[in-house]
């Protein structure tokens, strides 16, 4: 087992794996040599211990209700990119595309989740909609709409990754399938939040969303913490202000925050 491509590879689909850690600064100073990393190579309670850390939110929660939790996120998703272009409200040209792709995407990603759970001799969610009264008639706020589910989902598998952590579904680790599927939905928030001529990052002020979706930024643990593993990131160099220190790192939502009525629950048919 090699250590520094485990971490190499989850980096490959979760941007910010190593601030996960006490800090970069202690993770290679832990695998600081040769020597060291022989020794970790052969010590699967260090790796585990580590990454338990990583992906700290660790509960007697199910495999099963885990992927389910992540599918009827993607159902709503899928549902309400599908009323999206179904409006006929989404510009042509680059604005259409990027709709009709992200679809795509939502449609694949429920997929994967609905054949995974069936393979795991589960129940998969079904006829997940998002509540018809509540979708936008504009274009703009459906963009912003569409912006809330995706920051929303991108939280909600870091969120829950902690619980897959050795989970395997035939030789697929489920972890590394939730991480493929989270990085894309960060690349989905981010380019939505372009589109609405915002940064693609979430700021320490939340961001300009309309009722009833400002909740989504209103979890345990709020955008604007600066406090990383026990670090104060505005203290470890000159520079970091803590507009900076916030961005830099995004936060989870826990299971109970996503699915409540002020959030992504209250949208759902």
């Amino acid at each position: 087992m090699n250590i520094l491509r485990i971490i190499e590879q989850l980096s490959e689909v979760d941007a910010d794996v190593l601030g996960r850690f006490d800090s970069r600064r202690a993770v290679f100073k832990t695998l600081g040599n040769t020597a060291k990393l022989g020794a970790l190579a052969a010590a699967p309670a260090f790796v585990s211990s580590l990454f338990q850390k990583a992906y700290g939110q660790t509960t007697s929660t199910g495999v099963i209700d885990v992927l389910n939790y992540a599918l009827t996120l993607e159902l709503l998703e899928e549902d309400f990119y599908k009323k999206m272009v179904a409006a006929g409200k989404v510009p042509t040209g680059a604005p259409q595309g990027a709709i009709n792709l992200i679809l795509k995407h939502e449609s694949a990603h429920v997929k994967l989740l609905t054949d995974t759970v069936t393979a795991l001799k589960g129940t998969p969610k079904t006829n997940v909609k998002f509540k018809a009264s509540a979708f936008p008639a504009d274009y703009a706020t459906q963009l912003a709409y569409a912006q809330a589910l995706e920051d929303t989902g991108v939280r909600a598998y870091k969120g829950q990754a902690g619980n897959l952590i050795g989970a395997m579904a035939g030789t697929t680790s489920l972890l590394q399938v939730a991480l493929q599927i989270h990085s894309v939905e960060a690349r989905h928030a981010a380019h939505i939040r372009t589109m609405r001529m915002q940064a693609p990052w979430i700021p320490a002020a939340d961001s300009n969303l309309p009722a009833p979706l400002g909740p989504v930024y209103t979890g345990a643990t709020r955008e604007d913490n600066v406090m990383q593993a026990g670090v104060d990131v505005t203290k470890l160099g000159s520079g970091y202000s803590a507009s900076d220190a916030a961005a830099a790192f995004d936060e989870v939502l826990t299971m109970a925050e996503v699915t409540d009525a002020s959030r992504a629950g209250g949208l759902i048919e």
